[in-house]
């Protein structure tokens, strides 16, 4: 009797203590952007929860602030541009890409009164993008201006969140934007504003990827593995059932039930995300020609001074790439 006296408690404790590691939340980190749609919609539609984890969703304004959590152990997991991942590993942070999300959109949109027709026209202009560093400035810099022949220092490049950036166009404080979905289509219902250029169409690229810590994996890669299965599912509803994927995200997005549009009148949100999600490419995978864009990109932020690594040398992509995941479930 004295034993089961003494017993008792201890497993009284181990039951609690087994109870707090079952309630114990997984983090992951998103942007409020069309590239985090399979997050989003993976949480709205109990995907998570069909999988086995208990998430909880933390919203950030910029990948770099989103990189630091997951650096700093805040989060388990996060989808973000690889470009956060590429710098703070030159720097010496354990991080792995383990799977992909969406392929680049992004689109220059300009005030119809600004006469700007070509990239090459926004010489001189003031345009709204992402903070500098980021993938989508990365590229802006890198690719669409060096294309065009110009360098960012033939324009004023304001670094902003996607949603100023709208709200920056109608109010006629920049002529111009480069803006991910759903925000290109937003603007262009409510902004007097044209799409000239979107880089998918002329040098797609993997802009959004899964991020870990070498140290999540390492303790938890069942809970990682079961996060990226919630997401391939729910990609497959973005990809095959839009309709039904917009009712779970649009109130994300946009607040009202409905967008007061400059010549449409009211319409549906849901009928501006289905739109918005119809314009993007998501996909869990990385294919060995997106990892080579990834090198790409990884490449253009050396020759811009945004990655350093410690002996000078070339930043090697597949250092920090984890693809066992889908090597796993074949895919």
């Amino acid at each position: 009797m004295k034993f089961m006296r003494m017993l008792l408690p201890a497993l009284a404790a181990l039951a609690l203590s087994g109870q707090a590691i079952a309630a114990e939340k997984f983090k992951i980190g998103y942007l409020r952007v069309m590239d985090d749609a399979q997050v989003m919609a993976a949480y709205e539609g109990g995907f998570y929860k069909k999988h086995g984890l208990d998430v909880e969703l933390v919203e950030f304004k910029s990948g770099t602030d989103l990189i630091k959590a997951i650096v700093g152990g805040q989060l388990d997991t996060g989808v973000l541009g690889f470009t956060n991942a590429a710098s703070w590993s030159s720097r010496g942070a354990d991080l792995k890409v383990v799977g992909g999300a969406q392929h680049g959109y992004h689109a220059i949109v300009v005030r119809d009164d600004a006469n700007i027709k070509t990239v090459a026209d926004l010489k001189g202009r003031t345009l709204a993008s992402q903070k500098e560093g980021s993938t989508a400035d990365t590229v802006l810099r890198g690719v669409v201006l060096k294309d065009a022949g110009l360098q960012a220092s033939d324009l004023n490049i304001m670094g902003v969140s996607p949603q100023v950036a709208v709200q920056s166009l109608v109010g006629n404080r920049v002529e111009a934007a480069f803006l991910f979905e759903p925000q290109a289509s937003i603007a262009k219902l409510v902004a007097p504003v044209t799409e000239i250029y979107e880089i998918g169409e002329v040098w797609p690229f993997p802009c959004m990827v899964v991020i870990t810590s070498g140290e999540t994996l390492g303790k938890n890669k069942d809970g990682v593995w079961a996060s990226m299965d919630a997401q391939r599912e729910a990609i497959e509803l973005l990809a095959n059932k839009p309709d039904e994927a917009a009712k779970l995200i649009a109130p994300y997005f946009i607040a009202e039930p409905t967008l007061k549009t400059q010549e449409h009148g009211d319409v549906p949100r849901e009928q501006v995300i289905r739109d918005a999600i119809a314009s993007q490419t998501f996909s869990p995978v990385l294919t060995p020609k997106e990892l080579a864009r990834m090198q790409e990109i990884a490449d253009i932020m050396q020759e811009q001074g945004a990655l350093k690594t410690r002996d000078g040398s070339r930043f090697d992509v597949s250092t920090i790439v984890d693809l066992s995941w889908q090597e796993a479930r074949k895919l």
